[in-house]
């Protein structure tokens, strides 16, 4: 399995998942990247995973049943949140359902993640041979977390708190590159912080090179992350005073 990043608006990022000549792709907000990489590489749409409401994660949806209403087995399958059946999810998934993708190669585990919004899942896989991965939306960001949009501190400190859990190897595929403004505030947070100061000279020279930052790993986040170093000390009220700080935070 091969796992693409196609980009969309201005920071957005769509993940796609290709086996045997099919894409699934993860919060496309905008339909045209999608259906682009899918005529470039000739592949066929199997499914989409949402991970939230929002527009720039959903917006794409409708598009994207209209180019392709219907596989061999049936319609195409949209999997997210019972809140976004509006928007166009076909199967609703809560916290521990399992979404299998590419004829059963692939199993996917469900996980409820609240606090950037109250209906927010990510999706968590261990492919065979590969390291595990995890679609977290806007949830856990590289060096950062979501705004608080629905969601409340202590629901978000619990999620992530979850996803710290996870084998330090997991692949992290968040949906936005937000890593060096989360990062120059990670710098400002914690100044004495070395892993922080190293991690953001690497980043700034990705950036100014034009690359990605993204994936990153669920241990380098615990190292570097100055939330998910509030959830390793169990601290809810410097968690939430610190989300309040990045809020206010202009790099």
């Amino acid at each position: 399995m091969k796992i693409h990043a196609l980009p969309a608006f201005t920071d957005n990022i769509i993940w796609g998942l290709e086996s045997a000549g099919e894409l699934v792709v993860v919060d496309p907000g905008q339909a045209e990247p999608v259906l682009q990489f899918l005529a470039d590489q000739s592949l066929g749409l199997s499914g989409i995973l949402i991970t939230h409401h929002h527009a720039d994660h959903t917006g794409g949806i409708s598009d994207l049943l209209n180019q392709f209403p219907s596989r061999t087995v049936g319609p195409l399958p949209v999997f997210g949140p019972g809140y976004c059946k509006s928007l166009g999810v076909t199967h609703e998934v809560t916290d521990g359902s399992e979404v299998w993708l590419f004829n059963h190669s692939l199993r996917l585990e469900t996980m409820a993640c609240p606090g950037h919004t109250v209906d927010h899942i990510a999706f968590f896989a261990h492919p065979s041979g590969q390291a595990p991965l995890l679609f977290c939306g806007d949830t856990l960001f590289a060096g950062g977390c979501g705004r608080l949009l629905g969601g409340t501190a202590s629901q978000l400190f619990q999620s992530l708190g979850r996803f710290a859990a996870l084998p330090d190897d997991t692949r992290v595929f968040c949906a936005h590159e937000y890593t060096l403004s989360n990062l120059l505030f990670a710098a400002q947070a914690l100044p004495e912080n070395a892993a922080i100061r190293n991690r953001l000279i690497q980043v700034k020279d990705q950036r100014a090179q034009g690359l990605s930052t993204l994936p990153s790993t669920i241990g380098l986040e615990k190292k570097t992350n100055p939330f998910l170093l509030s959830v390793a000390e169990a601290n809810l009220a410097e968690f939430a005073a610190r989300r309040t700080a990045k809020d206010n935070f202009r790099p």
